[in-house]
């Protein structure tokens, strides 16, 4: 048994009041996020000007503090002021807008200092009205409602859901799960309500506690395993593509927004640019469910994963390829392995990102110099062993597990170059073999003859 953050989303059914309701507490939230970062914006360049004039840093414009807690502080003696009408939402829609901006600059000032990994962000910048429509509860009567078709927000009441909360309200029932917020959310025409949930899982423990197995994720097949399984690509985004070109098509040949010229949308625009998002929604919730099922089997059968460290964000720089790795979902995928796994109690090893498991040979271990991305079938020249390339590799993966060497690859074969591979030289050979002539002095450092200054 562990206990875990989880969460539980339902699709609502409002009514058309509650509808009004629900955008009038999300642009609250937004309402509150500008307000917040207009004050901090214009503080930052007061005293940047007042830095150009060689001031002391005593006589500069008072700093502004970013916390939540000043920001909800600064809120409560400016809103009457400001927004005369904050008393027709719940306050929480106001203290979640100042906390999602407290956040999202410290997101900011952890990065420029270099305390916070991950790639760089930029400075927040204000939100519209159509960017990310939701809305979080953290106090007040939110939850499950006695009817199982039923949920409670505060300031709006009992709102419909598509589907029954029963699996929820169960494990509330017994205790073992304590509601902690509620998320409301707008997507693709329809409302969601998330629900964050501290609960104790027990999850059933793996059939196979002792079996490894290796997991090589691509793009011809979504997985191959180690056992001799393969798991098709179901390639939903490419089924989607007829459809999706022609909405968009249809998209062109009418009035779309220009800031330029403040020209506004057509109806029919919108309405084209709606059935696209709800396309793009369907391909996504089948990609998704796809990637549920083969993850939860993976973790209630086999008590240790392989999975390798791809760089994906590197991947999808070739033009040719991107648009189906993305759609397989690779990150997705590892992400619910690990945290399933963490679940059940699953052991999940990840394999170094400079492993060679698709040049290793399964069979004798010896590594190929270079394995071209079209040979779908791998040879080895010591052994003759032949397989498909994505199970030689996957089975590479598996054996890593029993594996015990101090080589930094995690795979040190006989055949493997001495050194750090990540600093291996790109130039090509030089010889007969490449068609390439030899340089002048083949073997010396040719060096740029010295100009007169």
């Amino acid at each position: 048994m562990v206990t875990v953050i989880q969460a539980y989303r339902f699709a609502l059914d409002p009514t058309a009041g509650q509808q009004v309701a629900l955008r009038s507490h999300c642009g609250a939230q937004r309402y509150a996020f500008n307000w917040g970062l207009a004050r901090i914006k214009a503080n930052l360049s007061q005293r940047a000007a007042e830095k150009t004039y060689d001031l002391p840093d005593d006589q500069l414009t008072p700093s502004l503090s970013w916390s939540a807690y000043n920001l909800r502080k600064d809120w409560n003696q400016a809103k009457n002021i400001v927004a005369a009408w904050w008393g027709e939402n719940s306050k929480e829609a106001y203290s979640s807008g100042l906390a999602n901006l407290a956040t999202a600059l410290g997101n900011w000032a952890g990065s420029t200092k270099g305390t916070r990994k991950g790639s760089r962000l930029g400075f927040p910048r204000f939100k519209g009205r159509r960017s990310g429509v939701s809305c979080r509860f953290t106090t007040g009567a939110f939850g499950l409602a006695d009817d199982r078709r039923y949920v409670k927000l505060p300031r709006i009441g009992l709102v419909r859901t598509h589907e029954s909360t029963r699996k929820l309200a169960r494990h509330v029932e017994r205790g073992t799960a304590r509601i902690r917020s509620a998320t409301v959310s707008y997507r693709a025409g329809r409302w969601f309500v998330s629900f964050s949930v501290e609960i104790t899982r027990s999850d059933p423990a793996p059939a196979r506690p002792r079996n490894a197995v290796g997991v090589d994720v691509g793009v011809k097949s979504l997985a191959v395993l180690s056992s001799g399984e393969t798991i098709p690509n179901p390639r939903h985004l490419e089924t989607a593509l007829r459809e999706l070109r022609r909405l968009q098509r249809q998209a062109a040949r009418r009035v779309s927004p220009d800031r330029r010229t403040q020209r506004r949308p057509s109806a029919r625009w919108r309405r084209t640019q709606a059935r696209v998002a709800r396309l793009h929604t369907a391909v996504a919730n089948a990609r998704r469910d796809c990637l549920h099922k083969l993850s939860t089997r993976l973790v209630r059968t086999h008590g240790t994963i392989v999975v390798e460290d791809l760089n994906v964000a590197g991947m999808m720089r070739n033009r040719r390829l991107a648009r189906h790795i993305a759609g397989v979902g690779m990150a997705e995928l590892r992400r619910q392995i690990e945290y399933k796994a963490q679940w059940a109690g699953v052991h999940v090893h990840v394999a170094d990102r400079w492993y060679p498991s698709s040049k290793t040979c399964s069979g004798c271990g010896v590594v190929k110099a270079k394995l071209r991305l079209s040979e779908r079938t791998f040879r080895c020249d010591e052994c003759d062993l032949v397989c498909d390339r994505d199970l030689n590799a996957a089975r590479n993966l598996a054996a890593l597990v029993h594996r015990e060497t101090s080589s930094p690859s995690c795979g040190a074969t006989q055949n493997e170059p001495a050194g750090n591979p990540r600093k291996t030289r790109a130039t090509r050979a030089t010889g007969t073999a490449t068609g390439r002539p030899a340089p002048t002095g083949t073997g010396q450092r040719r060096r740029r003859k010295a100009t007169a200054a």
